[in-house]
C-alpha cells in the first residue's frame, strides 16, 4: 500500500480554518477536540405590512399556524445544516428552540437557540434555524404581501468549545 500524503495544516494564522496551508478547501478534522456543551443563539427579522403581522398572530391563514409551520421548519433545518453549508459536520443536537416576538407594528423577530454535546459549536445550525423560519414565513404569506423583507440574520451568542464564550454587545 502506498504511503498516504499528510494531511496539510491548516493556515491558522489567519484563522481560516477550512483552508489547508496551499489554500484548497477542507473540512475541519474535530477527531482531536474536547467533547464540551455548546450553545449558540441567533436571530432575525421579518419586516411586514402591519395587517400581515396581524393575521398571523391571529392565526387567520387558511394554510394554518404560520408560526408553528416556520417553527417546525428551522427545528428540521438545524438537523439538516450539514447537508445545507458544505463543511460543516453532522452534529448530535440535544436540542433547538425558536422563538417569535412582534416589535412594533410591522417586525417580527425570530430567536433560535440551539445546543449539543460535542466536538465543534453550533452557530451555523442557529443560524440556519433562523433563515429558514424566516424563509417559510414569507412563503406561507407571500400571497397578501410580497414586500417582506428578511434582515439582520445574526449570531448573538454562543459558549462552548477552544473559543469560549460570545455575545453580541
Amino acid at each position: 500500500m502506498p504511503d498516504t500524503p499528510p494531511i496539510p495544516v491548516p493556515d491558522t494564522a489567519n484563522g481560516l480554518s477550512h483552508f489547508d496551508a496551499s489554500g484548497a478547501t477542507r473540512m475541519v478534522d474535530v477527531g482531536a477536540k474536547e467533547v464540551t456543551d455548546r450553545t449558540a443563539r441567533a436571530s432575525g427579522l421579518v419586516r411586514l405590512a402591519p395587517a400581515t403581522l396581524e393575521k398571523i398572530l391571529n392565526r387567520d391563514f387558511i394554510k394554518g399556524d404560520v408560526l408553528e409551520v416556520a417553527r417546525l421548519a428551522g427545528i428540521q433545518a438545524a438537523k439538516k445544516t450539514w447537508e445545507l453549508i458544505p463543511l460543516c459536520h453532522l452534529l448530535p443536537l440535544d436540542g433547538v428552540r425558536l422563538e417569535f416576538t412582534p416589535q412594533a407594528p410591522d417586525t417580527l423577530e425570530i430567536v433560535a437557540e440551539v445546543r449539543c454535546h460535542g466536538k465543534t459549536g453550533v452557530e451555523m445550525e442557529a443560524m440556519v434555524a433562523v433563515s429558514v423560519a424566516a424563509l417559510t414565513i414569507y412563503d406561507m404569506v407571500k400571497g397578501i404581501d410580497r414586500v417582506m423583507v428578511i434582515e439582520r440574520i445574526r449570531l448573538d451568542e454562543k459558549s462552548g468549545g477552544r473559543t469560549g464564550a460570545f455575545q453580541r454587545t
